[in-house]
C-alpha cells in the first residue's frame, strides 16, 4: 500500500487496495440516474420534488435524504462560443474515438448545432458525492466511532451508532454530511459498502449510462483520469482540471475526485478545501500552556498576598 492509503493509516493490517468514484463531468447527461438509484439501494427517503427555480436541479446539494446531487450549471454564450467546451471526445472513459473530439461537451452527438445556433448558454453538469477524504474532519470529532474507516479505504456512519451530537457537520470542509430532520442522525454517501463486499459496484456507478461516474481501484481510476485529461487538452479544452486527485492538497486527496470543466466554485465546490481539525493539537498545546501560566499566576499571587 502506498503513504497515502487511510485504510493502513486506521490500522489495518491487510486490506484491499483503495476503492473511489472517478466523475467525469464532461460525460454527465443530467440523467439523475445516480440520484434515484442510490435512493433506491439505499433506501433514502424523497423529500419530494422542490422546484428551486435554478434551472433544472430540484435536489439543490448534498444532504441526508440526497446521497448524490447532480448539479446544473449555466453559463453565458461567451464561453460556449469561444471554444472552452467544444471539443472534447464524447466517447468512453478512456476518452473515445477520434469522431468523438469536435463533440461539444455536455451534449450529446448530432446536438452541436443546437449549441451553436442557439449559443444563450452552456450546460455544465456534475453528480456531487461524498468525497471519502484521506484525512477526513468528521473521524477525529465524531465522539461515538458511528463514523469509521473502512478496510477499503472509505468512510462510513453507523446508523445505529450516531447519537445525533452533529459534529461532524461543521467538520466537514464540502458541507456532505447532514441530519435527518426528525431523526437527527447523520447521513451520507457510503461509497455502498454493502454492494462492494458482495462483489458488486455502486448503485450510482452501475446505472449511470454514459461512465461518468467511474468505480474502481483509486490508483488506477487517478492514472485513467490523467490520460482523460491529457485527452481532452490535445482536443484543444485547456480548461479541463482534475479536482482531488493531489494527496498534497488540504485533505490528502479525494476517495471520490472529479474532472471539471471550470473552477471548483462554479460548481460549489471549495477551492481549498482543508482538514477543519488541523489546528486542533495546537489549540490544544496553546491552551495548556495558557492554562499552566494562569496557574502560576494565581499561584504567585496567592503566596505574595500570604507574605
Amino acid at each position: 500500500m502506498t503513504a497515502l492509503d487511510p485504510a493502513t493509516a486506521a490500522g489495518y493490517r491487510e486490506h484491499p487496495p483503495r476503492k473511489g468514484f472517478f466523475t467525469d463531468t464532461t460525460l454527465c447527461i443530467g440523467c439523475k440516474a445516480c440520484e434515484v438509484a442510490c435512493k433506491e439501494w439505499n433506501d433514502v427517503p424523497d423529500d419530494g420534488i422542490a422546484w428551486l427555480g435554478a434551472s433544472y436541479d430540484h435536489t439543490g446539494g448534498l444532504g441526508a435524504n440526497s446521497w448524490r446531487h447532480v448539479a446544473f450549471v449555466e453559463q453565458p454564450a461567451r464561453r460556449a462560443a469561444d471554444g472552452a467546451g467544444q471539443g472534447p471526445p464524447a466517447g468512453g472513459p478512456e476518452g473515445g474515438d477520434a469522431a468523438g473530439a469536435g463533440r461539444a461537451v455536455g451534449v450529446t452527438p448530432g446536438a452541436e448545432a443546437a449549441t451553436v445556433d442557439q449559443p444563450g448558454f452552456r450546460w455544465l453538469m456534475e453528480s456531487d458525492v461524498c468525497k471519502h477524504c484521506t484525512h477526513a474532519a468528521c473521524l477525529d470529532v465524531c465522539p461515538t466511532g458511528a463514523l469509521f474507516r473502512t478496510e477499503l479505504g472509505t468512510v462510513v456512519v453507523q446508523p445505529d451508532v450516531c447519537n445525533g451530537c452533529g459534529y461532524c457537520v461543521p467538520a466537514c470542509p464540502f458541507g456532505v454530511i447532514d441530519q435527518r430532520a426528525g431523526d437527527g442522525r447523520v447521513w451520507k454517501c457510503t461509497l455502498c459498502y454493502d454492494r462492494i463486499k458482495g462483489g458488486l459496484a455502486p448503485a450510482c456507478a452501475t446505472a449511470c449510462p454514459t461512465a461518468s461516474i467511474q468505480f474502481g481501484d483509486l490508483d488506477e481510476l487517478r492514472e485513467r483520469a490523467a490520460g482523460r485529461l491529457q485527452t481532452l487538452r490535445a482536443a484543444g479544452v485547456d480548461e479541463a482540471r482534475l479536482y482531488g486527485d493531489r494527496p498534497d492538497d488540504g485533505v490528502g486527496g479525494f476517495g471520490a475526485f472529479f474532472l471539471l470543466l471550470d473552477e471548483p466554485e462554479v460548481y460549489g465546490l471549495p477551492p481549498d478545501p482543508v482538514v477543519t481539525t488541523r489546528d486542533v493539537a495546537s489549540m490544544w498545546r496553546t491552551a495548556a500552556v495558557a492554562a499552566v501560566s494562569l496557574a502560576g499566576a494565581v499561584a504567585a499571587a496567592f503566596l505574595g498576598r500570604r507574605r
